[in-house]
């Protein structure tokens, strides 16, 4: 019987490598990223093009490498980090392992130049699919260049997993923001289709926050700062009232390595508990400076995961900081003093022209005329008609229901029975049991409606800003902001790019206050960027449930009988008022069967 286990060629080996390390395009930028951190580099540029699926170029001015070390940096575990097994416990360095250089060049095109400082010539190396094409003396300037091109040309089947690229481009930012964020003290620059999008200037911690993730952050941060004897724990939390609907900004960082970790997160949202809203997830910037010995770093192949020797102290530590920081600021709000003069609040450009206020009436509304329920609802039903291409939203309303509800509306005499229950349910009395309404899906869906019906009719509906709005965004938001300016057009918004990530809101929909402009859109971008929608190929559609989620009237606000007649009505209006924008129910019904069985 002849044998049948084969060492694998180096070729199909460093494609397997390359599946656990490089996933995609982002993680390539990663670990180039780490690279030129490894090189004692002062000035690190980033260069991608179509979300890295055609260039990923990383420049750095750092220590270079001969000869033998730019042919060598190529091979599986070739390294200048560890020399025996003690060594991975005590390492300080971003890449460790020898395997990044060697698996990207497995799956794409990739040019190195590289020149030492004490070198008249550099080194310039050409390798496709890990097959070696050239090496060549060059003119190149002092430090690294690498250059991927074509990432998974040879391996199609991963290349067609890729996401799209706005998607793709996320999770590059996301990355550059990691090591950007916790090496302030070095120069970056990131570039996406020829486009700069950040210059970043040595700094401190606090000032890279903010030139990454905007001015708005300078009023959020609280520092955050603890020594005991074996971890010394510093940065930045924000503020309980900016706590986020979704898990935005939050950054854990090891000597100097960017981290994940759901149990010390847990403290966080421990030490915040009761001080923001159920659901809501506070921002925090926190790096924690500890002895090597007492990590374990080589857990993942990404190296974003870590184990502590002793991760109850971690905890315990990280909780008490975490409420310090809270109760100072709550007892006396820090007073920052050492105010960097390019950090300046933005002011709008001497030559920038409001525009002049105007309000838009219809000329032919009569307020006395009174509407007839079922032609309303058939003309509603007709402008509608756009639902039909969501099969998730035509479920029937029960038969039952559905006449008890139109019987009630339609008789002008009736006054709702109603009250509402832990400042988030209406309970309405009628004739079958008891209606149960989640008043936030309940307005969610009639905003949604009312937005889908001003993007058919091209009507949006507009309060002009007696004063223009200043808002700042980060780098990624500000790009994706200005991607949809035209659509939030169509629904009421009027913004203008003033550059450098600035914008000015002159309009916003109707009944949107001002204080909830800057969260709103940021909860619009964020839905946008994650593609967590009902028809992910409609931007309009898109924003519409955005808005909507961000301007409904929230779990835990009171209602009185008002306003509870008045969301009750407009509901039972929709087209759909059994199910939210994002397919979830809005109402149930609880049977007088039901309530007998649940008695007896």
């Amino acid at each position: 019987m002849s044998d049948v286990i084969r060492l694998l060629p180096d070729s199909v080996a460093n494609q397997i490598a390359a599946g656990e390390v490089i996933q995609r395009p982002s993680s390539a930028v990663k670990e180039l990223l780490e690279n030129a951190v490894d090189a004692e580099s002062t000035e690190i540029q980033l260069i991608v093009k179509d979300a890295g699926k055609t260039l990923i170029q990383v420049i750095d001015n750092g220590k270079g490498m001969s000869e033998t070390d730019a042919r060598m940096c190529f091979e599986r575990h070739a390294t200048s980090k560890i020399r025996e097994t003690q060594d991975l416990f005590a390492i300080r360095t971003m890449g460790f392992r020898g395997e990044a250089l060697a698996s990207i060049a497995s799956i794409a095109q990739v040019e190195l130049k590289t020149r030492q400082a004490d070198e008249e010539l550099g080194t310039k190396i050409q390798i496709e699919g890990s097959e070696f094409k050239s090496q060549e003396a060059c003119q190149c300037s002092k430090g690294t260049s690498v250059a991927v091109k074509n990432l998974f040309f040879n391996v199609p089947a991963r290349r067609q997993f890729l996401k799209s690229d706005n998607a793709e481009f996320k999770h590059i930012s996301e990355e550059f923001y990691r090591v950007a964020l916790i090496h302030p003290h070095l120069k970056f620059s990131f570039y996406h289709n020829e486009k700069c999008l950040l210059n970043l200037e040595p700094s401190s911690f606090k000032e890279r926050i903010v030139a990454l993730f905007g001015d708005v952050y300078k009023k959020r941060l609280v520092p955050i700062e603890q020594t005991v004897s074996h971890v010394k724990i510093s940065g930045f939390i924000c503020k309980p009232e900016f706590a986020m609907k979704t898990k935005g900004e939050q950054y854990f960082f090891v000597n100097n390595r960017f981290i994940r970790h759901h149990y010390l997160n847990h403290a966080v949202l421990q030490a915040f508990e009761e001080l923001i809203a159920e659901k809501s997830y506070p921002s925090y910037f926190i790096h924690f400076e500890i002895d090597p010995k007492n990590i374990d770093i080589n857990i993942h192949p990404t190296k974003t995961e870590i184990k502590f020797l002793d991760e109850k102290l971690m905890y315990g530590v990280l909780l008490a900081a975490v409420k310090k920081a809270i109760g100072v600021f709550n007892l006396s709000p820090s007073l920052d003093f050492s105010t960097n003069p390019d950090y300046q609040p933005d002011i709008l450009p001497k030559d920038y022209t409001p525009k002049t206020p105007t309000v838009h009436v219809n000329p032919s509304y009569n307020p006395f005329e009174k509407t007839n329920f079922p032609e309303h609802r058939k003309k509603q039903l007709n402008q509608h008609a756009y639902l039909e291409s969501f099969e998730l939203l035509q479920k029937p309303i029960e038969a039952g229901v559905q006449k008890e509800i139109e019987h009630t509306i339609e008789d002008d005499n009736t006054y709702f029975d109603s009250f509402q229950i832990l400042k988030k349910y209406l309970v309405v009395d009628t004739r079958s049991g008891l209606l149960l309404v989640c008043q936030q899906r309940a307005h969610e869906r009639i905003l949604f409606e009312q937005f889908q019906k001003q993007i058919i009719n091209r009507q949006p509906i507009s309060q002009q800003k007696l004063f223009p709005q200043s808002l700042d965004f980060s780098a990624t938001n500000a790009e994706t902001l200005n991607e949809i300016l035209p659509n939030l057009k169509d629904l009421g918004w009027d913004i203008e790019s003033l550059g450098h990530h600035s914008f000015v809101v002159n309009a916003t929909p109707s009944d949107v206050k001002e204080s909830d402009v800057q969260s709103i859109l940021e909860t619009i971008l964020e839905n946008f960027k994650s593609g967590i929608m009902l028809n992910r190929n409609d931007k309009q559609t898109n924003l519409a449930v955005s808005m909507a989620c961000g301007m409904a009237i929230k779990s835990g606000i009171s209602l009185d009988k008002t306003e509870q007649k008045h969301l009750l009505t407009q509901l039972f209006t929709c087209q759909v008022p059994q199910l939210s924008p994002k397919g979830k129910p809005v109402f149930s019904v609880l049977s007088e069967d039901e309530i007998h069985t649940r008695l007896n």
